[in-house]
């Protein structure tokens, strides 16, 4: 299996696009914030590319969240 595939990161990403939308930030902005295309942004939200853990902080930190609030709201059932 595809990590991109594994439900504990889909949960993650879902909660990643809760949290960018509950901000009011549209995936254009997030991308002009990490100094990326939006395509970036895209292929994230619908799983063609995984986040590294470097590039999760970036996005927590523009999202002005701590990684303790994402980590809390996820499930990460087996």
């Amino acid at each position: 299996m595809r990590s991109i595939h594994d439900p504990r990161y889909q949960d993650l990403i879902k909660k990643l696009i809760e949290l960018r939308e509950s901000k009011h930030v549209t995936q254009v902005e997030l991308a002009r914030l990490l100094n990326k295309p939006q395509s970036y942004v895209s292929k994230v939200e619908i799983l063609e590319r995984r986040l590294d853990v470097i590039e999760l902080l970036d996005w927590l930190k523009v999202l002005d969240t701590d990684i303790t609030v994402l980590i809390t709201s996820c499930t990460f059932k087996n």
